[in-house]
């Protein structure tokens, strides 16, 4: 039955179609000489358009083998191509954020980033998870220095304007927390006094599963933002660096306080 399943899955998939037909036709052909029912020249031809077949499916299997290895060479050769290391977006943000225990985000205004997770993040603070956001201070000039590298030169309110709606889901965030019981994670906003070169979210880096992506922020243009994804077995000394860099730039961002319309900071340490 197990068997009759496979073969029932990969037809509908289209799936090791050759394989079955060879297989289906090297029956007929074995019928029909043991019955004496086609002559020595049908049978002669059909095997040999069974072998065609199998010659066939064999090269194809043989070309997608070595398709497969010529990537794999060229990803340990480091021969990857810029389309296979950066995207434009993290479509998987939402899930990878379900089990996290301990998340960071750095940004701009976080805008997009907090309006497509403010759910989960809120979910994953009462499910006790840290959770750290910094973002541009909008007491500074972060926010005039942001629309000088945007392509709303000439608008500096624009920034200001964007990071209302981030703080209204912060203040949210932050509140929430303090109405949980003990149990529950913590949640701390910092502000920088500067434009951040990139954008970091990271999730659980001191777990084997964790990851940092990574958007490097284009200047004054509209086209989107290079976005690549580390981790840390597989890129070490770099996941690293951008996992220090976090903590850098949260050593020197203020606290957000009652003044900002968040509860009072949490006792320094993190």
């Amino acid at each position: 039955m197990r068997f009759l399943r496979r073969v029932r899955q990969d037809l509908s998939r289209g799936r090791n179609l050759e394989i079955y037909t060879t297989a289906l036709l090297s029956i007929t052909l074995a019928v029909l000489g043991a019955l004496d029912l086609a002559s020595g020249k049908v049978l002669a031809a059909a095997t040999l358009a069974t072998l065609a077949l199998l010659a066939g499916g064999l090269l194809g299997s043989r070309r997608q083998v070595d398709d497969l290895a010529e990537q794999v060479r060229s990803r340990l050769a480091g021969d990857l191509g810029a389309q296979e290391f950066f995207t434009h977006d993290k479509p998987e943000l939402v899930e990878q954020l379900r089990q996290a225990r301990d998340i960071a985000l750095v940004g701009v205004t976080l805008s997009r980033t907090l309006r497509n997770t403010v759910s989960e993040l809120q979910r994953r603070a009462a499910a006790g998870a840290t959770i750290r956001i910094a973002l541009i201070d909008p007491t500074t000039s972060a926010p005039a220095e942001a629309a000088r590298r945007s392509t709303l030169t000439d608008r500096p309110e624009v920034f200001d304007n964007r990071l209302r709606p981030s703080l209204d889901l912060l203040r949210e965030l932050a509140d929430d927390r303090t109405r949980a019981d003990a149990s529950s994670g913590r949640v701390d906003v910092r502000f920088v006094p500067f434009v951040p070169a990139f954008g970091l979210v990271m999730i659980d880096t001191r777990q084997p599963g964790g990851l940092i992506h990574v958007d490097i922020y284009s200047h004054s243009s509209a086209t989107g933002d290079a976005v690549f994804t580390l981790l840390p077995g597989r890129d070490g000394p770099w996941f690293e660096h951008f996992e220090a860099e976090f903590e850098r730039i949260w050593a020197v961002a203020r606290p957000a306080d009652p003044s900002d319309g968040f509860p009072s900071a949490p006792a320094a340490g993190g």
